[in-house]
């Protein structure tokens, strides 16, 4: 792994450090956060911009407590988001994704895509690092996270767009008085080791009139190779040995030399499959200030945030990690002076003096390995404060922007290899890393600028209805997105060794939004009604860049009796395009780089192309040819054919409706019961994806072989000789992407069993899918998408598995001053979303992990996860990580020791 200096180390504690000088010498220790929990504290839940305690909100709020959080020993939030039954993998650690990710951890709710989910930070937005509005969750941090909330459910009517999926809410503390240092390190077999350390200290100043709080973080991941894990030996990837493989075309004479330089008969390969990185290195540097200030006492409140974060990661980038190697036709003069005998009688010399060969060649650069540097930086300054007793407001403007420069290590500019076999000796393993150099893969800037004003509060200056006043939310808010890509010149050129996968990008748009919402107390203290309440919510958006849209929400919240709420949602919402669907350029690779039978084959990419049915003989005969394929049996060389993606200047907003109805039952009667379950229905229309080569392949020639699906054109094919010549994967419109099923949440605390466990807490929350379909035509018939994997289900890069069924359960006791937690994650069985006879039987985890406290001022937790040692499932095809589905656990079992101190 590459080191990288520390001197940004310094400039980020220095940054850290500047908001904390005001850190008066009387600092108070913290106060207990866990008392904190005992009361219905009346807050701002997500969802709504209207406080209120979170089980009397409309919306289902999962929440992960920070006590969770610090036994989970959570050193980046990927951590947090692995372990929620209601997400799906997305972006991560692996790089499993294309190489847009650049080493990024993103967030997918309920496998809708990433694009769908909204992140925010003490509920406003955080800027994004992707032109497809996806955060890298790695730049919040993690030590200063209090409680994370998750809604599952769209909120496009509070929120905005994006927000269709459901919204991840990172509360951080703000408001932090003391002083706390962490310490951790993470391992598992063969690396991947983690360590951190962070800071934070804050502080009341003037008397109480403000607060400043200070964190500063760093972190260090170490790379998994692939060769650490046994389940990776089943997808090997065999290229060219560096002594090179020759055909000398006249005669058919074949010849090679080993890595010795042997000359032998038999052509040589190397699997380059044990070099690849399974886990990318990483070193992150964080520092966050924030700071609140009474300006005028009881009147005008000043606050902000000024957060940076740099990550350095190493990974495969659109290039890939396969090595740089030439397959080319020459012309071998006889007077060439590397020839020796041996070589020499194996060429076929004409009149002229040259013997045309076909020389296959590894040139010994390495593999190749993309390093993304990316500094995420954000202000945000805003003011509040009363207008009455009863009514406030907020404004707030934020400036946002991220920075990344990736490069690609061991390619270079290509040469003329037929001048090159005639000035240095191609035969054997010569040293030609001379002919390597470093190129620039990309520098991107990424920037958002949002302006909210936000009036609310509710109607006791004025009047109460019998069952109380009524509460209320308006505001505008301004959002103006950018987005700039400039690829470095021999990528773009394709002078480099490879496609690059990489154009210019240089778009923005801006968005106007006028919200409102309102909560109206229907009934109160009646038999039957404890209490009723309706919401309502409405936002009107102009976008720059397409049609105005409005959003709406409606819901009831009926507590029946203090045990037994019921409560319901119906809300619309409308994502426009972001910068990457409706800007980015088409880009065009290799289809060779997605055929699990190609050299060039990358496995993160793998379950998009599974070959030519009409080759293999898997198509209808009479459908191949009436679209001209070639007979069953050609070669078919899928390096001479192209995958294209890109955006579509055409695509319109999709739509969506999420309907949700759920009941909170908690029966004083039992004690510490607590209950909760919500239907959910999500139905997204015009939907903007993918449809991936397979998919179509399989529609078009197997399912419906029909003369009119549209899919067929999807997949065009050269006229001459009836292969693929291009796939076509930009973003459209599709019909309909639809899911509905169930979350259910169950909490009891039996208390002290005997004298020796006390506080014992059973904990389960679940997803249960009732129905998941994906439409990508409206002439072509829906797949059912419930309880499958593969990529035919879903547009985003990342996620590909759509479990019916995903549960994490754990329990909680503590013996003496030892806390223990025994957790068990569940993801159900499925199927291939083409061939259900392909299954992946259900995969569980246990995790377990003890937290001892002792001098009142120390704590250390130790943890143990995927106790069990449980290898990835290899399915018979259809997976996208060597051989596996990266939604799966590739590490293996994970041992984890973190001190925090408290002075």
């Amino acid at each position: 792994m590459k080191t990288y200096p520390l001197k940004p180390l310094a400039k980020c504690i220095l940054f850290a450090l500047s908001g904390s000088m005001l850190l008066s010498a009387n600092a108070n220790s913290q106060q207990d956060n866990d008392s904190v929990g005992d009361n219905a504290e009346v807050v701002e839940i997500t969802g709504s911009r209207i406080a209120r305690t979170e089980l009397t909100a409309t919306s289902p709020v999962f929440t992960v407590s920070e006590l969770q959080l610090e036994t989970d020993q959570v050193v980046n939030v990927e951590d947090i988001i692995r372990k929620l039954p209601q997400a799906a993998a997305g972006a991560n650690s692996t790089g499993a994704t294309v190489g847009d990710s650049l080493g990024s951890s993103t967030i997918d709710l309920r496998g809708l895509g990433q694009n769908r989910t909204l992140v925010l930070v003490n509920g406003s937005r955080i800027v994004p690092f992707s032109f497809r509005n996806a955060v890298d969750v790695n730049a919040i941090p993690a030590g200063l996270i209090k409680r994370v909330e998750v809604l599952t459910g769209g909120a496009a009517a509070v929120y905005g767009a994006d927000a269709v999926a459901g919204v991840v809410n990172f509360i951080l503390d703000d408001e932090y008085e003391g002083f706390e240092t962490t310490a951790g390190y993470e391992f598992t077999d063969g690396g991947g080791e983690t360590f951190n350390i962070d800071a934070t200290m804050g502080t009341s100043i003037d008397n109480g009139r403000g607060n400043v709080t200070a964190y500063v973080g760093y972190s260090k991941r170490e790379e998994l190779l692939a060769g650490e894990r046994d389940f990776t030996q089943g997808s090997p990837t065999n290229v060219a040995g560096r002594g090179g493989n020759f055909i000398d075309i006249t005669s058919g004479n074949s010849f090679a030399f080993d890595d010795a330089g042997t000359l032998v008969n038999q052509a040589q390969t190397t699997n380059i499959t044990p070099q690849r990185y399974l886990v990318q290195p990483l070193e992150r540097l964080t520092g966050n200030v924030f700071f609140n200030y009474e300006l005028f006492e009881d009147a005008v409140e000043m606050y902000g945030r000024a957060m940076f974060t740099q990550v350095r990661v190493t990974g495969a980038g659109s290039t890939g990690q396969t090595p740089v190697t030439v397959n080319e036709q020459i012309n071998i003069a006889a007077d060439n002076p590397f020839l020796n005998d041996a070589i020499r009688s194996q060429l076929t010399f004409d009149a002229n003096g040259q013997a045309a060969v076909a020389v296959q060649k590894n040139l010994g650069f390495g593999l190749q390995e993309t390093r993304t540097v990316r500094d995420t930086l954000q202000f945000q300054v805003g003011f509040r404060g009363d207008i009455t007793d009863f009514i406030g407001w907020d404004i707030y403007g934020q400036y946002g922007r991220t920075d990344g420069t990736a490069k690609v290590y061991n390619n270079g500019i290509r040469s003329d290899f037929q001048n090159i076999a005639n000035t240095r000796n191609i035969f054997g393993p010569t040293d030609l890393s001379d002919l390597s150099s470093t190129l620039i893969h990309s520098n991107r800037e990424r920037i958002q600028s949002v302006v909210n004003l936000n009036i609310s509060g509710d109607s006791s200056d004025f009047f109460e209805l019998p069952a109380g006043a009524i509460g209320f939310a308006v505001g505008y808010e301004y959002r103006d997105e950018e987005g700039v890509q400039t690829p470095g010149a021999a990528l773009a050129g394709g002078t480099a060794y490879g496609l690059g996968g990489i154009s210019a990008i240089d778009a923005g748009f801006d968005t106007k939004e006028f919200y409102g919402e309102v909560l109206i107390p229907v009934l109160k203290d009646l038999p039957f009604v404890k209490e009723l309440s309706v919401e309502g919510a409405y936002r009107k958006s102009d976008y720059s860049n397409v049609d105005s849209a409005s959003t709406n929400k409606v819901g009831v919240s009926w507590a029946i009796t203090e045990d037994l709420r019921v409560r319901a949602t119906r809300q619309t919402a409308i994502r426009a395009p972001n910068l990457g669907e409706f800007a980015g350029p088409e880009v065009a690779l290799s289809l060779a780089l997605f055929d699990p039978n190609s050299p060039s084959f990358i496995p993160r990419l793998g379950g998009r192309f599974d070959g030519d049915p009409c080759l293999d003989g898997r198509g209808d005969s009479a459908q191949c040819q009436r679209l001209g394929a070639a007979a069953p049996g050609t070669t078919f060389d899928t390096s001479q054919a192209i995958y294209t993606f890109g955006g579509n200047d055409a695509i319109e907003p999709e739509e969506s409706e999420t309907t949700s109805m759920g009941l909170v039952f908690t029966p004083s009667a039992l004690g510490d019961l607590a209950i909760t379950v919500d239907y959910y229905d999500i139905e997204i229309t015009d939907a903007v994806s993918q449809i991936q080569p397979i998919a179509a392949l399989t529609s078009c020639y197997i399912d419906d072989p029909s003369e009119g699906n549209p899919l067929c054109g999807a997949v065009l094919r050269d006229p001459a000789t009836g292969l693929i010549s291009q796939t076509l994967v930009n973003d459209f419109n599709l019909a309909v992407l639809s899911q509905s099923g169930f979350d259910v949440g169950v909490r009891y605390g039996f208390g002290d069993i005997g004298e020796s466990v006390q506080n014992l807490q059973l904990s389960y929350q679940g997803n249960i899918v009732n129905d998941q379909s994906r439409q990508n035509n409206a002439t072509v018939a829906a797949l059912d998408c419930k309880g499958t994997f593969g990529t035919s289900c879903t547009g985003d890069f990342a996620s590909i598995v759509q479990a019916d069924y995903r549960h994490r359960a754990w329990v909680d006791f503590s013996v003496e001053a030892i806390d223990v937690q025994i957790g068990w994650r569940f993801i159900g069985e499925v199927s291939a979303a083409l061939d259900d006879s392909i299954t992946i039987g259900s995969q569980s985890y246990i995790d377990v992990a003890a937290t001892y406290k002792f001098a009142d001022k120390y704590e250390l937790t130790f943890g143990i996860d995927n106790l069990f040692d449980e290898e990835p499932p290899i399915p018979e095809a259809g997976g996208n990580f060597f051989g596996t589905v990266s939604d799966y656990d590739v590490i293996g079992r994970t041992i984890g020791m973190t001190f925090r101190f408290r002075p």
